[in-house]
């Protein structure tokens, strides 16, 4: 793999020159063109062997273009508040939007390629981690990011002979740690680990740029290059890029069973059960949530269901145990401005809740199989993908000790009209309904389907659905709070030894 990058390349110093010029002047406009576009955003990963000037080269980026539309983000050890997350989650907090740069300087593999080869890891957790950069990558690309990753390589020799000058000057003495010195001694273990990394993970749609590192006007210019041309292409291809998706075949049925009319709708609480029972659980609830070992949980929940079905009323009484200092409500509605410059996912991601805490999502991320999906608001293509993606992000989040909860709140047509009727003559109640309530209750067949379909492929071992019968709220109440702290039960007692 780094065969080709071992031949000398130096390009002398007037030839660059005269070079530098140009190309800084072609990246800048093509630059404020992108940023104009504003329909791609363009991710940079700097990987390589210490040495190999992917610091200088991330500089020199810096220098040469608009830092408006260009961050860089040293993906060090991770902080006290990211280690409280998975590991994913602050890479998703500084994806750039679209019509921005973002360079990374370090990335989703660097921890893995070290774990690798201080043996904290094993190949088969290598393979499954490349996988999972695969999937990430193919996700970001689907949501339209150009995705750019150059390795800088340096032979040993070379390596070695960079190290001790920069060494030497006192001027760049600081760039070179005890730690480069150890991953030297390691250097054919790094090369080892790299070329499967690289092997494994440079597809048609993110390959790697293996860039020889030890000429810097010779690396500088072809990531220039690299990049220019990469984003002129896009340019160039946007126009048509959004026809070219073909659509894919119509879902098959999993089980054949439209699980929701499965439900016994009738079950009901008596109101003295109801007040008993309340009591009981919000206190099981808030004891849990005090409870040392739940400092090292994290709880989402999440509530989806048909409209009118009590979400709001059944998360009242889900915070009505809590302490309001450790949980927070987020509701979600159409995507701002912000949100809408980012994949799909991310405005979920940076409500990550830290250890100890609990999140409420009232909607959430199934928002693209569902609304999206029988509204037309994205391509078929779009909502099939999801249901993938929807089922890796749970699985990052379960590896993190956290607990998802999912529950669909489901009412009958009947109660669904009887409902809308009251909020209607209520007048404080007049807020609650909506003509796109009206709207969607005419799509009443194609949200059951698309619901089915959601349960049938997002029900997992690990993050399942709690169907809920909601025509009755005490019954839907009850359902919710013994669920919830059920699960958290479970949890508490799966943790493992500290």
């Amino acid at each position: 793999m780094f065969e080709s990058a071992e031949i000398g390349h130096n390009i002398d110093k007037r030839a660059y020159a005269r070079e530098v010029p140009i190309l800084r002047a072609a990246l800048l406009e093509a630059q404020l063109d992108m940023a104009k576009l504003a329909q791609f955003p363009v991710i940079i990963v700097m990987g390589g062997v210490d040495g190999a000037g992917r610091g200088e080269t991330a500089n020199l980026l810096n220098e040469w273009m608009d830092p408006r539309f260009l961050e860089t983000h040293g993906m060090g050890d991770p902080s006290d508040e990211e280690l409280d997350r998975p590991e994913m989650w602050r890479i998703w907090r500084a994806l750039p939007p679209k019509g921005r740069i973002g360079i990374f300087l370090g990335s989703w593999y660097t921890d893995t390629i070290i774990s690798r080869v201080e043996n904290r890891i094993k190949r088969a957790d290598l393979d499954q981690s490349l996988e999972s950069a695969r999937r990430f990558e193919t996700m970001l690309v689907d949501e339209g990011a150009l995705i750019l990753k150059f390795w800088m390589h340096l032979s040993r020799d070379r390596q070695k002979e960079r190290l001790k000058i920069l060494e030497k000057n006192p001027k760049t003495r600081w760039r070179v740690t005890k730690r480069d010195w150890e991953h030297y001694k390691k250097y054919d273990k790094f090369h080892a680990v790299a070329d499967s990394v690289i092997r494994h993970t440079s597809t048609a749609e993110a390959p790697w740029t293996i860039v020889e590192g030890y000429d810097p006007h010779y690396r500088s210019l072809t990531v220039g290059r690299t990049i220019l041309d990469a984003i002129r292409k896009r340019i160039d291809e946007a126009a048509t890029l959004k026809n070219e998706i073909a659509a894919p075949p119509p879902l098959p049925s999993i089980d054949n069973l439209d699980i929701l009319k499965t439900l016994d709708l009738s079950q009901k609480i008596a109101r003295k059960r109801y007040a008993d029972e309340l009591e009981l659980h919000q206190g099981r609830l808030a004891l849990l949530t005090r409870h040392p070992k739940f400092k090292r949980l994290t709880v989402i929940a999440m509530f989806e269901g048909n409209d009118a079905a009590g979400k709001g009323g059944a998360i009242r009484r889900v915070t009505g145990a809590l302490d309001a200092r450790y949980y927070t409500v987020v509701p979600i509605a159409a995507p701002t401005e912000e949100e809408r410059a980012q994949p799909y996912l991310w405005r979920f991601w940076r409500h990550i809740p830290r250890r100890g805490r609990m999140t409420i999502f009232d909607r959430s991320w199934y928002g693209r199989v569902l609304v999206e999906r029988v509204e037309k608001l994205c391509s078929q293509a779009d909502w099939m993908r999801a249901y993938s993606e929807i089922n890796d992000f749970e699985a990052q989040l379960v590896r993190h000790n956290i607990v998802v909860v999912k529950f669909w709140l489901s009412i009958s047509k009947d109660e669904q009209l009887k409902r809308f009727k009251e909020r209607e003559a209520v007048e404080f109640k007049h807020f609650k309904i909506t003509p796109e309530d009206w709207r969607n209750r005419e799509k009443w067949d194609e949200y059951e389907q698309a619901v089915c379909d959601m349960v049938d492929r997002t029900s997992t071992e690990i993050a399942p659905w709690t169907l809920v019968e909601a025509n009755d709220k005490n019954f839907s109440r009850i359902k919710v709070l013994t669920t919830l702290c059920q699960r958290i039960e479970d949890a508490m007692k799966n943790l493992p030894r500290t």
